[in-house]
């Protein structure tokens, strides 16, 4: 008994910043009034790729501008870090729980995908609308029906990209790997298309991308059938989430598919050109507000207990060492 109220103790201390960053996107979200790394990082990888993105040796430049930002990101932040923890140890963990709080991202998508479902059920254009905020296909001419079947497949997506993957390089590297992580998703969320004007140059980070949610993605997907209780539906994610044009994203939107019996990809309008995604599931029935709110209740079951886990590990890690 005392060495577990011990154990609890160093959990705690230990996992003080991710706790507290936690609780704040719990209750915050991202606000818009205070400045986000994330647009930095856009800019940063929007400035390099307009100027090295033409001419020859196009993949090379890709991977050489993708290593250069993601490295920069992690040297940079632990430099950050190491440097405050010179001056004050409450500047060290005030800054440990602000760059943590930037790295999820749970809650702002739920409540994107709430006004989803309420728009669309206000009128298809303001769904149409609202949708378009959150996903980066074409909304313009999708059905009500295809609306909330979009909300919901980014929400299942960023399960893993905005919650579950940041705390699992949180778990392996820390902060700074956490903030790497960030930049590699950025990364393949502006240039990781296989149109022609991404194709080559954008090569090397989507495959970076891949490997950086290959175990994080099927970890989610896991989570959400332990969470629902539904241990069976392992067998369906194994089948379906494979079919999922990206190696990684069908995993998460399987499990959820499966947990709601409903059915997810189709033919989608990217940059004027039209991806077929094959379907995930077997069941295209329509989908409803209940549906959006158990995938909600699944979403923060999961976030819940995978912080658990990271708060677990971390400590026995510790205790280990």
């Amino acid at each position: 008994m005392e060495e577990l109220l011990i154990f609890l103790g160093i959990s705690f201390n230990l996992n003080l910043p991710l706790l507290t960053a936690w609780l704040g996107d719990r209750l915050l979200g991202d606000p818009l009034w205070l400045p986000h790394p994330i647009v930095a990082f856009g800019k940063s990888i929007s400035f390099l790729e307009h100027r090295m993105n033409h001419g020859s040796h196009l993949r090379l430049k890709g991977m050489l501008v993708t290593l250069f930002l993601v490295v920069g990101v992690y040297l940079f932040t632990l430099f950050l870090l190491r440097f405050s923890a010179l001056y004050s140890s409450g500047l060290l963990l005030s800054l440990q729980i602000l760059l943590i709080f930037y790295c999820l991202a749970g809650t702002t998508l739920i409540r994107e995908v709430r006004m989803v479902f309420r728009a669309v059920d206000s009128s298809l254009e303001e769904g149409r609308t609202q949708v378009a905020r959150i996903v980066g296909r074409d909304t313009s001419r999708l059905s009500a029906q295809e609306v909330r079947t979009a909300a919901l497949e980014t929400l299942a997506e960023n399960l893993s990209d905005g919650v579950v993957a940041p705390l699992f390089w949180y778990l392996l590297l820390g902060v700074p790997g956490m903030l790497a992580y960030k930049m590699v998703n950025t990364l393949d969320s502006m240039i990781g298309y296989r149109n022609e004007r991404y194709r080559r140059f954008g090569c090397f980070a989507a495959r970076l991308d891949d490997v950086a949610n290959y175990i994080p993605a099927r970890l989610t997907a896991f989570l959400m059938v332990l969470v629902a209780g539904r241990l069976s539906l392992l067998a369906f994610v194994a089948r379906y989430g494979k079919q999922h044009a990206s190696p990684n994203s069908g995993y998460p939107e399987a499990a959820l598919a499966g947990i709601l019996n409903c059915r997810f990809g189709g033919p989608h309008d990217y940059f004027g050109e039209e991806v077929w995604k094959p379907y995930i599931g077997i069941t295209p029935r329509m989908l409803t507000t209940e549906d959006m709110r158990l995938a909600i209740h699944i979403n923060r079951r999961t976030e819940v207990l995978m912080i658990l886990l990271v708060f677990f590990f971390s400590t026995l890690f510790y205790w280990i060492h």
